[in-house]
């Protein structure tokens, strides 16, 4: 289903209105802002000001850093929420619902939120199996770049995700999204073991959250 979603070469749209929509890029602006929702909303609620200052500052210059490493063009349709939530069997074919937050992005994102999914936790066995299986199905595709992005966008999204979970839990009362909190944690701590170009980030979280990274 990834595959079928991302050989969409429409970049326009006919609404229900007959109007054109032009689906938008998916660029480093717009993922900096999505992970700045992490200090926004979560640094804001766990840490004094004084160093939610200092943290925040140190925080968008590394993910800035990071954006800028990420080699994939943003030439394919992102589903942006491709999740198990929003996927759904239907007469043993699978339906996908949700798409209004579509952009024009990286081939990695939405394969980063579907195995790094938040909302159902799967061994790691599986989740390397799933990403061989995409890759290998990927002829035409550097390798070396899906990993680099795949990691990079996994924790961007997983960073954003704990931001949004907070915002949920503190603007709109919805507190049930705080129980998976501790299990994002978890994913940005797997992946941010695997690469050098984490360093400086695992080392600003380490100072201020080493509970939420060495527990998980």
């Amino acid at each position: 289903m990834l595959n079928k979603i991302q050989s969409i070469k429409d970049t326009k749209v006919k609404t229900f209105k007959k109007k054109i929509y032009k689906i938008p890029k998916y660029n480093n602006e717009i993922l900096i802002n999505e992970a700045n929702l992490f200090c926004d909303w979560y640094v804001k609620k766990k840490l004094p000001r004084i160093k939610k200052k200092n943290f925040s500052k140190e925080f968008k210059k590394i993910i800035k850093i990071l954006t800028s490493r990420l080699k994939l063009k943003n030439d394919v349709f992102v589903h942006r929420d491709f999740h198990i939530s929003n996927l759904m069997l239907v007469k043993n074919q699978i339906g996908v619902i949700d798409s209004q937050d579509a952009l024009i992005g990286n081939k990695a994102y939405d394969l980063a939120s579907l195995i790094d999914d938040v909302r159902l936790k799967t061994p790691k066995t599986l989740k390397n199996q799933i990403y061989n299986y995409y890759a290998k199905k990927q002829k035409r595709l550097n390798i070396l770049k899906l990993k680099n992005d795949f990691e990079i966008l996994s924790i961007l999204r997983n960073l954003k995700i704990i931001g949004i979970f907070t915002r949920l839990a503190v603007r709109d009362g919805k507190k049930k999204y705080l129980k998976l909190i501790p299990y994002t944690w978890q994913l940005i701590s797997m992946r941010i073991n695997k690469n050098y170009i984490f360093k400086d980030l695992k080392k600003l979280l380490k100072e201020n959250f080493k509970k939420e990274l060495d527990e998980n």
